[in-house]
């Protein structure tokens, strides 16, 4: 259907003139939804904190020996009012090596996060080239997708990521360890919630009112030893228990994400997060009544709870970096479905 831009009457299909006033009609096209992606991280600061010196290309100041402070320690990313995420050091690491990506596409979020296997060089490389390049897949998608469709998306955006990977960090074969990271995405299009992973990075589906549960499935030693019977607490606080058992990078065996949807029935939160912040809180249930208890205190902008589950879990112990990202799901217009998770087939282990 054509409207006349100079007299508004509806022509009929198949018009080049319209019948009313004779002006030429014109087809018009209906933008693409608007993508709003998050500011870049930002570079290093290059000015010394401490006395205002030069810092030199070792990351210390010329004038005090102090060590440069990276923005990367802590940042955070609001590409909407409804999307937010913080990621930070913590209080025992020397550097992030988590990262997020986050984005808007017109009514549809893009949450991803991606965690550096801990004390390999250039895995915070990894992590933020990884997450950065699943992003700018993601919001290809268009809104109303099938879960089949966004399914299918998210395998694309791992194998994305994994090649931003081995571009970022070049030649690894004289590395025993080449960086690597672990991967986790969730695209939320209005009530339909489709997450993929690689490893133990998580996604949570968090209602206002009901039964919360964790969309993911952890691909690490503590999941096998619960599937074995071994209590989750027990399996998790264990040394071996944080072993992943698939991950991107260049020596990874598959980069075929498992794949989950949930289809919320009221409103609420989406989290994706690294294991800085699950560590400290790992049940599905006990995660909703942290994140109820922080909007209570802090309201309801995204970046500002991430920030406060950040503290958290800094106060915890902050172990580990850590990092939260939430997409708020409004009330669907169908509220004849209820909550349920599907996964996908598993995909194959590395060994």
């Amino acid at each position: 259907m054509v409207t006349c831009a100079a007299c508004g009457t509806i022509a009929e299909d198949g018009s080049t003139f319209c019948e009313h006033c004779g002006a030429r009609l014109e087809a018009v096209t209906a933008p693409a939804p608007a993508v709003v992606v998050a500011p870049e991280e930002p570079v290093p600061a290059a000015v010394c904190r401490a006395c205002g010196g030069t810092i030199a290309d070792d990351g210390y100041c010329e004038s005090c020996g102090e060590k440069a402070v990276s923005e990367r320690d802590h940042w955070s990313e609001l590409p909407s009012a409804l999307v937010g995420g913080v990621s930070d050091r913590g209080r025992r690491k020397t550097r992030n090596e988590d990262a997020m990506a986050l984005a808007t596409s017109g009514p549809t979020a893009v949450l991803v996060v991606c965690d550096g296997v801990s004390n390999v060089p250039d895995s915070d490389v990894a992590s933020l080239a990884a997450s950065r390049a699943a992003r700018d897949v993601l919001v290809t998608g268009p809104a109303g997708s099938t879960v089949g469709s966004w399914s299918a998306l998210l395998l694309t955006a791992a194998a994305a990521a994994d090649q931003a990977i081995k571009d970022a960090v070049g030649d690894t074969s004289h590395r025993a360890e080449p960086p690597s990271c672990t991967f986790v995405a969730a695209v939320v299009d209005g009530p339909t919630v489709v997450a993929g992973w690689l490893g133990d990075s998580r996604v949570y589906w968090l209602p206002d009112e009901g039964a919360a549960h964790q969309v993911s499935v952890d691909d690490s030693a503590a999941n096998e030893m619960i599937a074995r019977g071994v209590p989750r607490a027990k399996a998790e606080a264990s040394r071996e228990g944080h072993a992943i058992t698939r991950w991107l990078g260049p020596d990874a065996e598959t980069v075929v994400p498992g794949t989950a949807t949930t289809r919320a029935s009221g409103p609420g939160w989406v989290l994706a997060c690294s294991d800085g912040l699950w560590n400290y809180c790992s049940e599905a249930t006990d995660v909703a009544d942290l994140l109820h208890r922080t909007i209570a205190q802090v309201g309801t902008a995204p970046d500002v709870i991430a920030g406060e589950l950040v503290r958290w879990a800094n106060e915890q112990g902050g172990h580990d970096n850590i990092t939260a990202a939430l997409a708020r799901v409004a009330a669907p217009v169908d509220t004849v479905h209820t909550d349920e998770a599907v996964p996908a087939e598993p995909a194959p282990t590395a060994a």
